[in-house]
């Protein structure tokens, strides 16, 4: 039998790790700097902060086009992520733009509890998953995020996340970062 293509507690303690750290955020983040720009993007620390909570959101629904996919001819994944690529640019129009209305209702006040929430779906997702179903994968856009690669597994998708997660919490502009 072969190696386990991941390690579970690995994948579990990355998720619990940018949970507690999301909350030290919204904890130092003080009253005038949630409105302040970040660094490299358009985005304020507010909505930035919502945009990390979201890539685990995200997650979620890759993990049920990647069980889809993962059984179809690989051309047929190949074919979707290239359609994919191909609209790039309304994606980040979206991407932008969403994360903008929804720092409004999931605010500094909802998000946590909202990221808790995804967080816990992630951890009940995880301690269900397969071994054998963390080798299937898909073609993914890799045009969309620069953690998506052409191909990734079941175990890449819980692992983008917190590839995610790390990439902009380094463009927030608090004065505390912990």
């Amino acid at each position: 039998m072969s190696e386990p293509i991941t390690d579970r507690a690995e994948l579990s303690a990355d998720l619990e790790r940018a949970r507690a750290d999301f909350h030290r955020l919204l904890a130092v983040t003080a009253a005038n700097e949630w409105n302040k720009p970040t660094s490299g993007t358009r985005w304020t620390n507010e909505q930035l902060l919502f945009h990390m909570v979201f890539g685990y959101i995200v997650v979620r629904r890759l993990l049920v086009l990647v069980r889809l996919f993962g059984r179809l001819p690989d051309a047929v994944g190949r074919s979707f992520a290239k359609a994919l690529d191909a609209a790039t640019r309304p994606f980040d129009l979206i991407n932008y733009y969403g994360s903008c209305l929804a720092a409004s209702i999931y605010n500094r006040d909802r998000m946590g509890r909202k990221f808790d929430r995804v967080i816990a779906a992630l951890q009940r997702s995880l301690t269900r998953e397969q071994d054998a179903a963390f080798r299937n994968g898909m073609h993914y856009p890799t045009q969309w995020d620069p953690y998506f690669r052409d191909y990734m597994t079941v175990a890449d998708i819980y692992r983008y996340p917190g590839q995610h997660y790390d990439h902009h919490r380094r463009q927030l502009t608090l004065d505390k970062l912990p």
